[in-house]
């Protein structure tokens, strides 16, 4: 393991544990020593975490992923590398990042994290840490479903649900930049904001049914569920994709439209992070952090994605004070 200069043989912070699964009441913050890095793993002093609704799945048992406790929470992170482990060559010590910690998504929460050096990237210079600390999960999520998963190309036609949503916002704004004709979902209230990202038509889902709005589209992409998923076969044409990232869909559906249905999680390294930090690097992305809190607060920031306090519109974002 290759150390920050002059540093020590391990570190130590706050981290955000738990020991069972539960409401925001189960979060403890305490100290915790750094464990010995294992071969492409990374340490991470992290200047800003990100908070996702993943994070409150996790905590309260609903992980689609299994989650073996004691467990720390967060996923997404931006910080600076102090230690590396056999096996990185991409990364070196003193390198500012942003990525996601593991496959299992936990991890974050901590003033060192321990990462998958393979899903970390250089963090564009333009962007502070608590901005790219709010990217990797939403931002690759977007990608990803529309062009890894759904396969779009320039000039197709694409639905977008919950346009105004985290991850939505970033579909969008990669639709209008990759030449497709989007139609989007959205409460009244956000119509304009969705179409200053570049959707080329909005449909207020309170106001009007979209499959009367649209026909014989090539894909939809769906970050809501439920009924308007169900829905959504119906707007598709023959050989079309629904691509969910939030519900598996139901496949009877599917194969009486003649489309292909599928829920994906997300995939995040740093191939898939490089694709952002060039448009972030062009100034081709807007992101949008709702709110910062402290360190100290992140059992507040659960409460907010549960709704018992006041959830803002942006990503949630931690920023984390050295020790």
């Amino acid at each position: 393991m290759t150390q920050m200069s002059g540093g020590s043989d391990s570190f130590s912070g706050d981290v955000w544990r738990i020991y069972e699964f539960g409401t925001p009441d189960v979060m403890t913050l305490e100290r915790m020593e750094v464990p010995p890095l294992e071969a492409n793993e990374a340490v991470v002093r992290v200047h800003a975490a990100g908070v996702g609704p993943w994070d409150g799945w996790i905590r309260s048992g609903n992980s689609a992923l299994p989650q073996p406790l004691p467990l720390i929470l967060g996923s997404d992170i931006s910080g600076q590398i102090v230690a590396v482990g056999d096996g990185v060559d991409h990364l070196q010590v003193g390198d500012q990042v942003y990525g996601v910690t593991n496959k299992r998504f936990c991890g974050g929460y901590a003033q060192y994290a321990v990462a998958n050096a393979a899903m970390l990237d250089k963090k564009p210079p333009s962007i502070d840490h608590v901005t790219a600390a709010s990217l990797p999960v939403i931002a690759v999520t977007a990608w990803q479903a529309m062009f890894d998963q759904a396969g779009l190309v320039e000039g197709q036609t694409v639905l977008i649900h919950g346009a105004a949503g985290n991850v939505g916002a970033f579909a969008v704004q990669l639709a209008k930049r990759f030449g497709l004709n989007s139609f989007c979902t959205s409460s009244g209230e956000d119509i304009g904001r969705v179409r200053s990202l570049g959707a080329g038509h909005v449909i207020d889902y309170s106001g009007a049914r979209f499959e009367d709005e649209v026909q014989d589209l090539d894909a939809v992409i769906d970050f809501v569920g439920g009924e308007t998923q169900t829905r959504s076969f119906n707007v598709l044409k023959r050989g079309g994709t629904l691509i969910s990232a939030v519900s598996k869909p139901d496949e009877t559906l599917a194969q009486e439209h003649g489309v292909m249905a599928k829920f994906f999680l997300v995939d995040v390294s740093t191939k898939s992070l490089g694709r952002i930090s060039a448009l972030v690097r062009n100034n081709e992305l807007r992101t949008n952090v709702g709110v910062t809190l402290p360190f100290e607060r992140a059992r507040d920031a659960h409460l907010m994605l549960e709704g018992q306090l006041p959830r803002p519109k942006g990503k949630i974002v931690l920023s984390v004070e050295p020790t």
